[in-house]
């Protein structure tokens, strides 16, 4: 009985040792230099509706060249953009189109001071139907002829805010109110002006280039209004830290910046 107690545990000893061998064996059969595949990141960026066309091309650019990255925008009026991430929304970047705006997060520390900055300038104009009502300056608005005029809301879309402040320079903000159409962005005013639902309308340089259904009337004189500028800051409650922060580095490049020039933007000096 003792023979057969001995024989039984050399035997589980001898098995024990071929599963430990054979495991050896396939950990040195598996190369050192074989890297685990990244793992799927997707990154909400809140950004200004004017930027929508420029960053739709950046997108397909930086999504080819970074397979484990998605990017999912929220386009919007900055203020309201804005007030999601003060409300906790999901965002791991944002780019208004008006300093006020990251001002507001950053005085908040929803965003912090050393990773924003300036990115893009835009100018303000007026655009009318390729076949309305022919206007030539900013006192032309006042003309009987022309019946409705579109803005953005001036407390939350900052184009809307740009032209308020240029028509109250103007001293035609009061003329215009019993005609003013106001829009929830600026493609919304762009789309109202399009369809002539207004017959001209405030929105920036970038947007106007867009459309094949408006032209340009005029461009509004840039000393009737703060300069138009466009910051962007990464969101402190990123879970994606390190993806936010090469997106951010990557929007500052040469090559995304010709891009935004290429749709009517300007770059700081």
């Amino acid at each position: 009985m003792f023979k057969n107690i001995k024989s039984s545990m050399v035997m589980f000893i001898m098995f024990a040792l071929t599963i430990v061998l054979a495991a050896c064996g396939a950990e040195q059969n598996t190369p050192a230099n074989v890297e685990k595949p990244a793992s799927k990141v997707e990154l909400t960026i809140s950004a200004a509706a004017s930027l929508t066309d420029a960053l739709k091309e950046i997108q397909t650019t930086y999504e080819s060249e970074h397979k484990n990255i998605t990017l999912q925008f929220n386009f919007g009026a900055s203020g309201a953009l804005q007030q999601q991430i003060e409300q906790g929304a999901p965002a791991d970047l944002f780019l208004s189109a008006a300093n006020k705006n990251m001002k507001a997060l950053v005085d908040k520390q929803l965003i912090d001071t050393n990773k924003q900055k300036s990115l893009l300038n835009n100018e303000l104009v007026v655009v009318i139907p390729t076949d309305g009502v022919t206007v030539g300056s900013i006192s032309d608005l006042t003309k009987t002829e022309v019946k409705n005029v579109a803005i953005g809301i001036p407390e939350s879309v900052p184009a809307g805010n740009y032209a308020k402040e240029a028509l109250t320079n103007s001293k035609i903000w009061d003329a215009l109110q019993s005609k003013t159409v106001q829009g929830k962005d600026v493609r919304q005013v762009l789309q109202y002006v399009e369809t002539g639902n207004a017959d001209a309308g405030f929105v920036y340089k970038t947007d106007a280039l867009t459309s094949d259904k408006v032209k340009i009337a005029f461009s509004v004189d840039p000393t009737t209004y703060s300069p138009i500028e466009y910051p962007i800051g990464i969101v402190k409650a990123t879970k994606y830290s390190s993806e936010a922060e090469d997106f951010y580095s990557y929007l500052q490049t040469k090559e995304v910046l010709d891009v935004f020039i290429k749709y009517g933007f300007s770059v700081p000096n």
